[in-house]
């Protein structure tokens, strides 16, 4: 038989019950408008009935309540960060795609296209004029407004190649202090649930934090019970969470996390001619790794992985995307018993074969094998083979011979390198072009021609390379030291426009312009890049980042329509619903009156049988 007061306890479980219930919702709509917050839930199940020794054998008990839960689906979370990463990913690439079609965009005034078209224009004049020094010297002034567009424009590429490098880091500091903070989580949520409770609001804060990486790299999760080996069976409440992040390299572990870290390259680490210096190489590091440490000791973050994902592989992509073109071949000798020291390599990409495409710093890192070392200087053959000159000061240990060599590394997306690359390609071929005309003509005067295009050799003096040094066979460069950067004309013809070469050869009267005929057909009908004429270059680059630009405008649009369809699905799951919320406000507060009365009602009983008859 059941306690005179059984039916008390059932009422009294009911009232804590719906009380839950209640203060669940008030919590709910506390927060319909916080960022993050999950909508909860009261589990609740019937008490283990009683064994009664009557007719109907048991008699519920009424009802427990388990547990205060997050109503969250996995699935959804695991599609939004995947498409966040990818949202990441094409946002970076759009906007900064967008800023390098600016620059490079002509205006009408101060573009390419117009410069060359008033170059043209002021070379026909001379022509018409009678070769007057006043349109000489226009035309000298236009074909160096051109030199200085290209100054302009490579000056503008460097400087976004070095804000997006200033990017990176903070995403790589940012993904650091996430996985700081989400380790510490990790410790407060074992704390609580460990005494059986659920620490909805800490597991919502990590999701948060979960959501705000995942835009900035890929990322996998994983969460574990943590087994008592002793008891088995026994529920613990502690959970082992890990985080990987950019296709495998373990961002936290529990209570663990590691750090990434951005290791600036030496002025003479460079892997590209024109990069800036200063880039950053990431660093995979422990949590106790602090600035001035050895990073000897660090393992290297795989720049190169298409796995990464996000922002950071965004920004990789624009700050060091060379359409996969860099140095790359084998070694085929060593003379390690010379001094210095000399390392040959073969290659076998023909675009390592042509010096106007050549992007290989003067002097920088050579990885060789599976270790990096530092050359001062190179030479070309003029065919497929290289000679590196190593830094026997810092050389710890002899290159291995038949092992693959390599300067930089692949990058497939067209970014600030690729840009950079294709300017320089059509300065060389341009300055040849015009160079050769120019050198083999003469002026009105009959005094032998000086060429026209060079570049300065030091940005803090005035010094300029010689046409031999251009032309030099010695070491097959050809005009390898030309880029947008120092890119110029020829000091003699700024300071005496009359050195220009206007006849093709002496036997022209001087009024005669066969030379400047040639170099206006030339520029009309000579294919010097990528099968266009000199004056449609930045059609061809144009073409390139229009392209770039539209496809990253056109997948940011994508993924943004499929995160908010993402969000909204995930939203319809976990986020707070006004309406719903009321309709369960009423519901529970029937529950609750229902309780109070039923208890009020045994209260009557109680008082009828305790005070009434005597029991």
């Amino acid at each position: 038989m059941t306690s005179t007061f059984f039916g008390l306890n059932i009422a009294a479980s009911g009232l804590r019950a719906a009380n839950a219930a209640l203060n669940t919702t008030a919590n709910n709509i506390s927060n319909v408008n916080t960022e993050g917050y999950s909508r909860q839930t009261v589990k609740q199940e019937a008490n283990d009935a009683l064994r009664v020794f009557a007719t109907y054998g048991c008699a519920g008990a009424g009802v427990d309540t388990i547990a205060i839960e997050r109503v969250r689906d996995s699935f959804y979370d695991v599609k939004y960060r995947n498409n966040a990463q990818l949202l990441g990913n094409v946002t970076q690439k759009n906007y900064y795609n967008k800023l390098v079609e600016q620059y490079l965009d002509d205006d009408g005034t101060t573009g390419f296209a117009s410069l060359f078209n008033k170059m043209t224009a002021s070379l026909q004049s001379v022509m018409t004029a009678a070769g007057t020094t006043e349109s000489k010297t226009a035309y000298i002034s236009n074909v160096h407004s051109i030199t200085e567009y290209f100054n302009n424009v490579y000056n503008n590429l460097q400087g976004l190649q070095s804000d997006i490098n200033a990017e990176v880091k903070l995403c790589a500091d940012r993904i650091t202090s996430i996985a700081q903070e989400i380790a510490s989580i990790n410790k407060q949520i074992n704390v609580i649930e460990m005494t059986g409770s659920v620490a909805n609001e800490l597991r919502d804060k990590r999701d948060v934090l979960l959501d705000d990486l995942s835009k900035m790299v890929s990322i996998e999760t994983k969460e574990t019970p943590i087994i008592d080996e002793a008891q088995p069976d026994r529920n613990t409440g502690a959970t082992r969470f890990q985080i990987w992040v950019a296709g495998g390299y373990e961002l936290v572990d529990t209570y663990e996390y590691r750090k990434m870290i951005c290791v600036s390259r030496e002025s003479d680490g460079g892997m590209g001619q024109n990069d800036v210096d200063g880039l950053f190489d990431i660093k995979w590091g422990n949590a106790g790794f602090k600035d001035g440490d050895d990073i000897s000791e660090l393992s290297n973050f795989a720049m190169d992985s298409k796995l990464i994902g996000g922002e950071l592989q965004g920004l990789l992509a624009m700050r060091d995307g060379n359409n996969a073109s860099y140095f790359h071949g084998k070694s085929t000798n060593v003379e390690s018993e010379s001094s210095p020291i000399k390392i040959t390599v073969e290659v076998t990409d023909t675009q390592l074969m042509d010096m106007s495409k050549c992007a290989i710093p003067e002097n920088g890192l050579i990885h060789v094998g599976v270790k990096d070392y530092k050359y001062d200087s190179w030479e070309y053959d003029g065919y497929n083979t290289y000679t590196f000159t190593l830094d026997e000061e810092s050389l710890k240990s002899i290159p291995d011979n038949n092992a693959t060599v390599s300067i930089g590394y692949s990058n497939d997306y067209q970014g600030i390198p690729y840009y950079m690359q294709q300017m320089n390609e059509f300065i060389r071929q341009f300055s040849q072009a015009v160079n050769e005309i120019s050198k083999n003509g003469y002026t009105s005067d009959s005094q032998e021609g000086v060429f026209m295009l060079t570049g300065a050799m030091d940005m803090n003096s005035a010094a300029q390379y010689s046409y031999e040094q251009l032309t030099s066979e010695s070491k097959n460069k050809g005009y390898y030291k030309l880029r947008g950067g120092n890119f110029t004309v020829n000091s003699v013809l700024l300071e005496d426009a009359n050195r220009l070469s206007t006849k093709a050869d002496l036997t022209e009267g001087e009024s005669e312009f066969g030379n400047l005929t040639k170099l206006k057909d030339m520029f009309s009908t000579e294919k010097i890049f990528r099968g266009a004429t000199s004056g449609e270059y930045l059609t061809k680059v144009l073409a390139d980042v229009a392209l770039n630009s539209s496809n990253s405008g056109t997948l940011q649009d994508t993924y943004e329509a499929l995160d908010t369809t993402i969000q909204n699905q995930r939203l319809s799951d976990s986020g707070v619903d006004e309406d719903e919320e009321a309709s369960n406000l009423v519901k529970f507060q029937n529950a609750y009156t229902l309780s109070s009365k039923m208890i009020q009602t045994l209260t009557e009983i109680y008082d009828r049988l305790i005070l009434q008859t005597g029991v």
